[in-house]
């Protein structure tokens, strides 16, 4: 991995990922980095280009500071720049915000963050994102994620979230660039523990939407949401023993659940799935504007984690009836 070396005058951020969250985090941290000392005012935020009629995507949010695909109707700071180059965005910049996996040629200082929902898989059990990125990059990373519906943030209603750290200061330096009046940021010692809520979360919210589907009632809603928790905590501690039990109290844990199975994407889609009885594939196509659905690889990637281990059971994605597996849960 090339690494350059510069001395550091002052934090330069750059956004890896422009999706609805990606944007939203961006719009926060261009606002913030104008008022805090010890950062660059420039925010430089990788996009994949593609075409908006005749018109590329890039030219289109610097132009009119707005991302008009995956967060319409928001404006962005103008200090904000859409880059289509991913080696160009990173090129000198010290604090690494990843909203999608990456890799590439960073500063010798340099420090990340991880937004990503999911996980990548081994032989041997799962690989946080933000071990994947220190061993591409080698640089420390810390992890953000909790009860975050990217357009609420956007417009500015209020919402908390939890960063996860090794290094204090590192956990309070980006605690500073991410926190506003409306968005709250609470820190903790646990990386690994706030980055699998983020990603499990999703599939508790799958399981909340077939529940809506079927209009099986608020009750029974609330008992998967209690037993997804209870499963969530012993599936991270089956591979993460040193997880702390309080990060589960904290935004990234039971606040992102509750928010996910009665706001979120996931959850939209699985009831939408069994109402219509359309794939997961389709209805992404369908409903989500070009964002991704999450929760459906997190579960296929969870089946084949728990099958090496001899538990694993028949999930939706094997074309299971939704009513099947609500028995099966409860």
């Amino acid at each position: 991995m090339a690494i350059e070396s510069k001395i550091i005058d002052v934090e330069k951020v750059a956004v890896i990922g422009s999706g609805n969250w990606g944007t939203a985090i961006a719009r926060i941290v261009g606002g913030n980095v104008l008022q805090l000392k010890g950062f660059d005012h420039d925010v430089k935020m990788w996009v994949f280009e593609e075409k908006i009629g005749e018109r590329k995507l890039t030219e289109l949010i610097n132009e009119k500071h707005e991302n008009v695909k995956y967060l319409p109707g928001y404006k962005i700071p103008d200090n904000v720049k859409a880059v289509p180059d991913l080696f160009e965005t990173i090129k000198d910049a010290t604090i690494l915000i990843f909203v999608i996996p990456h890799q590439g040629k960073v500063h010798t200082k340099a420090k990340a963050i991880t937004l990503i929902k999911g996980f990548d898989t081994s032989d041997t059990g799962i690989r946080p994102m933000s071990e994947v990125i220190h061993e591409a990059l080698n640089v420390p990373v810390c992890t953000l994620s909790g009860a975050n519906i990217a357009n609420e943030i956007a417009e500015e209603k209020f919402s908390e979230t939890t960063i996860g750290y090794r290094n204090r200061q590192e956990g309070e330096l980006f605690k500073r660039l991410f926190e506003t009046k409306y968005y709250r940021v609470g820190i903790i010692d646990d990386v690994v523990g706030v980055e699998l809520c983020g990603a499990l979360k999703n599939v508790i919210a799958i399981g909340a939407g077939i529940i809506d589907g079927l209009k099986m009632g608020d009750n029974t809603k609330a008992a998967i949401i209690r037993i997804g928790l209870l499963e969530m905590k012993k599936f991270i501690k089956m591979f993460y023993k040193g997880i702390k039990d309080e990060t589960f109290s904290e935004s990234c844990g039971i606040a992102d659940v509750i928010t996910s199975c009665y706001g979120g994407r996931n959850r939209k889609v699985a009831e939408a799935h069994v109402l219509t009885g359309k794939s997961f594939d389709q209805l992404e196509k369908e409903l989500l504007n070009g964002q991704k659905l999450q929760g459906t690889l997190t579960v296929k990637e969870l089946y084949m984690v728990l099958k090496r281990k001899g538990l694993e059971r028949e999930i939706s994605f094997e074309d299971v009836a939704p009513q099947k597996i609500v028995e099966d849960i409860i």
